[in-house]
């Protein structure tokens, strides 16, 4: 009995091995660049193409022809929205409206990012100066424009910090709650307090550490992901042109990605840059393959930062007299799968997808999503190994849209099942057209 249970656990390792091994290489979902300029200028709302700038469409073409996916595009609130609950500024909706549709007609994603460190003509969210209930209003009126609009993520605020994060948490909450209560599913990047550094993701010198309050983040539909910021200087700023060693981005990032997989979730590194000197180019190249190596938690990336208006800025990849930056070497490298793992692509769509349940590997439960394009028949079912259907998780008609169910590992008896790869098949219309994923359950 002991000789079975020694061979068993072999086996059990020796498969999750192989599932890593397959599962994890090259599937960073999401890679890109912040866009810049939208943010630019500190006179409130400012005179467009004076003040501040929107980036080109050539800007597009060309990080686009490079592999990229996905522009994180950074914009002042108080522009958008000139007064607390007043509707949006229509001149500027549009430059955001025609960015975002340009950049779809490309299938790229775009990150709606108001740049205000949890502020609205300086004064933080939810305090006395400032109701939440005007932030509650500006992302449900957000929401309402771009709702389940499949290229578009919804980046809730760029680095909340100056404030207990308890508050920062109570505000991230109430904007889901606007956002959801419109109707959107679009993924939702959720930053942390303390300017939402990897780094100090569990730290205490701010208060209450973002790896404490953040567990208590609530999405409906669990379509989010935690953002965090991180640079390679000596104090994480990115005001330096120097990079403390050559491996010092996989240190930064080792606890926040830990606390991922221990909380289930998943990351996106929102912001991170580095100069041209080769100690940082070798730091950038090692950040990377460390997030390519732990795709399981990370979605993706934007690099910052790029725009019309960088001129000689040391982080900037803005092409200078039509040639590359020296960092677009090194993130052409992590480029090439991007595009396969992306999804939600208007391809996609006209026809369904079936996205990998998360977490995985996982234990006691996993979501599994899928999208189909208009009301139809759906059948979702798990199968073990030698093909055989254990559990029935729908088989009904629905509408069509984005769709996520929880499955808690029991079979159709409710019993629970042991440790093994099964595999999950969604079928769907008249055609029962199929595609199936891998699994594999830990328990």
């Amino acid at each position: 009995m002991k000789y079975a249970q020694v061979i068993f656990y072999k086996v059990r390792i020796f498969l999750v091995f192989i599932f890593f091994s397959y599962n994890l290489h090259g599937q960073i979902k999401y890679v890109g660049v912040n866009l810049a300029g939208a943010e630019f200028g500190s006179t409130l709302p400012g005179t467009f193409n004076k003040d501040y700038t929107y980036p080109t469409r050539s800007e597009v073409d060309y990080f686009i022809e490079k592999g990229m996916n996905i522009f994180r595009l950074p914009f002042k609130w108080e522009r958008l929205q000139h007064s607390a609950n007043a509707d949006f500024d229509t001149a500027e909706l549009a430059r955001i409206k025609n960015f975002v549709d340009y950049a779809a007609s490309k299938e790229a994603y775009t990150v709606l990012n108001p740049h205000n460190y949890a502020r609205y003509y300086g004064d933080v969210i939810g305090s006395e100066a400032l109701a939440v209930s005007i932030f509650e209003d500006f992302w449900q009126r957000l929401a309402s424009q771009f709702k389940d609009h499949p290229f578009v993520i919804f980046g809730l605020m760029n680095e909340p910090h100056g404030m207990e994060t308890e508050l920062w948490l109570a505000d991230a909450n109430a904007a889901i709650s606007a956002i959801r209560a419109t109707g959107a599913t679009n993924l939702i990047l959720v930053p942390g307090n303390a300017y939402t550094g990897a780094h100090s993701w569990n730290s205490t010198w701010y208060g209450t550490p973002n790896g404490t309050a953040m567990q208590h983040v609530v999405d409906p539909l669990d379509n989010f992901a935690f953002e965090v910021h991180q640079y390679l200087d000596d104090n994480s700023s990115g005001t330096s042109e120097s990079c403390v060693n050559t491996t010092i981005g996989s240190a930064r990032l080792k606890n926040f990605t830990s606390w991922l997989r221990t909380q289930q979730k998943r990351g996106f590194l929102g912001e991170f840059g580095v100069s041209t000197n080769d100690q940082c180019l070798a730091a950038l190249d090692d950040m990377l393959a460390y997030m390519d190596d732990n795709a399981d938690v990370w979605l993706g990336w934007t690099y910052w930062a790029a725009g019309p208006w960088w001129g000689d800025y040391m982080f900037s990849i803005e092409p200078r007299n039509g040639q590359d930056r020296p960092q677009m070497d090194v993130l052409e490298k992590y480029m090439s799968d991007a595009s396969a793992a992306a999804q939600h692509t208007p391809a996609t769509i006209a026809e369904f997808s079936l996205q990998q349940n998360y977490p995985n590997p996982f234990n006691g439960s996993t979501e599994i999503a899928f999208e189909i394009p208009q009301t139809g028949y759906v059948e979702l079912s798990v199968y073990n190994v030698f093909g055989e259907k254990i559990a029935c998780l729908l088989n009904h008609e629905l509408a069509g849209g984005y769709h996520s169910i929880s499955w808690s590992a029991h079979n159709v008896e409710g019993d629970a099942l042991p440790s093994g790869i099964y595999f999950y098949a969604l079928k769907y219309g008249h055609d029962m057209h199929s595609t199936v994923k891998r699994m594999l359950l830990i328990q």
